[in-house]
């Protein structure tokens, strides 16, 4: 199978500075991280592709500070000896869940040690959302309202998360819909989040098939909290097979709404990496 990640970030008409930030690694076993606008396609390795998106949260109080040190403690805790030990135990479903659940809260703890030594980030705190590709297996793990979707030809675009938020509660109770979450003046209000030194983070993580043609669309609330899911999936279903398009066009929804807010979306497709019929002609007719 093979896997192309791509992602991209944006202040947003609206703000100076950047607090989202995203990261990708396309192979565990080999972990090069990437965290600048990049493109890579390749063979998806026995320890799989990671790929994650944060939106820092605390305005002058250094919200890209939190974001960034929760990129890289990810990084620092799934790394290649980590994720072997988990893919290779009997309950490796519950190994890789407790992982990423471990990997979260190593970031929680990073950032709360740089808040206790650093009074003037006093405030700071990011959401995080990741998704670790195995070629059987992909588990997502989410803390606060960054989302993943999942975009397929079969059942279109539908959400893996479900945001931590005050909002989401509303919606949950029936007393507004998703639309008017859009909207709602208190649609800023997060229920969950790493920062919170007198509070643990406290992360989901969920997990489903690894399937080739299968698309997974990550993204902060400078995009979800602007754009309706069925525009999305409108984007996604045109583009879904160039994730760097597919990243470009969904950026651009975002800043045509208005740019209200900092923009992270990362795109990883998933293909069959066996050639079709018309390969396989070809290289017999050479």
């Amino acid at each position: 199978m093979q896997v192309t990640l791509s992602a991209i970030t944006h202040p947003g008409h609206e703000r100076t500075n950047n607090e989202d930030a995203f990261a990708f690694c396309p192979d565990i076993a080999h972990p090069q991280w990437i965290h600048d606008a990049n493109t890579v396609h390749q063979s998806l390795g026995e320890l799989g592709a990671l790929l994650l998106v944060a939106d820092g949260i605390g305005g002058f109080n250094a919200g890209e500070v939190a974001s960034g040190i929760a990129a890289h403690a990810i990084a620092d805790t799934v790394t290649a000896e980590a994720a072997t030990k988990a893919v290779a135990d009997e309950h490796q479903e519950a190994c890789c869940k407790e992982l990423l659940r471990s990997a979260i809260a190593n970031a929680d703890e990073q950032i709360n040690q740089h808040i206790l030594s650093d009074f003037h980030t006093v405030g700071m705190g990011t959401t995080i959302v990741l998704a670790w590709i195995l070629p059987q297996q992909t588990f997502v793990a989410w803390c606060g309202d960054s989302r993943c979707y999942l975009y397929n030809t079969h059942d279109g675009l539908r959400p893996l998360t479900q945001d931590h938020s005050f909002v989401q509660e509303l919606v949950d109770k029936g007393e507004i819909t998703p639309e008017e979450a859009l909207t709602h003046p208190d649609n800023n209000i997060i229920t969950r989040a790493l920062g919170d030194v007198e509070c643990p983070s406290e992360p989901e993580v969920t997990s489903l098939p690894t399937q080739a043609d299968n698309t997974l669309i990550l993204c902060t609330d400078g995009l979800c909290g602007y754009i309706t899911d069925p525009i999305i999936q409108q984007t996604v279903q045109a583009l879904y097979c160039e994730p760097d398009k597919c990243c470009k066009a969904l950026l651009q929804l975002a800043l045509d709404a208005g740019g209200f807010d900092n923009i992270a979306i990362g795109v990883a497709h998933l293909s069959d990496a066996r050639p079709n019929f018309f390969q396989r002609l070809l290289k017999l007719t050479k």
